[in-house]
């Protein structure tokens, strides 16, 4: 299943993660990971786990991550709506670079798919269980 990505597609959630997005939009605003988890009053490390995609911020740290960079929280739990337009250098790297990255986010989404057949199969066995 080869599938090509257009620069509309770069923030989705198909192919970036909410940590991609949370990344890109802390840098568009020129903040470091250790400037932003002190205005949001967290460690540094734990903004980094939520950028690996390791866990993910509570209701009201998303609220205050959307207020400080400027996008919708929308935009960074799905890649809809007020946010980051793609980048442009997207269109200036290498094609190997290029094609290299299309092909990451398509295992991206593989795993994404995969994680959540894997959660439907452990409810079906559960179930069974009982």
């Amino acid at each position: 299943m080869d599938k090509t990505f257009d620069d509309a597609d770069w923030f989705s959630e198909d192919t970036a993660t909410f940590g991609d997005r949370l990344a890109a939009a802390r840098s568009a605003a020129g903040l470091s990971q250790k400037a932003l988890a002190q205005r949001l009053g967290v460690k540094a490390g734990t903004l980094r786990n939520w950028e690996d995609d390791l866990s993910e911020p509570r209701a009201n740290r998303l609220s205050m991550l959307g207020g400080i960079l400027g996008v919708s929280l929308g935009w960074l739990l799905s890649g809809e709506g007020e946010g980051l337009e793609a980048p442009e250098e997207a269109g200036q790297e290498a094609p190997d670079v290029t094609a290299v990255l299309s092909d990451l986010r398509v295992v991206r989404a593989q795993i994404g798919q995969a994680n959540e057949r894997l959660a439907l199969l452990e409810k079906r066995l559960k179930a069974l269980g009982k």
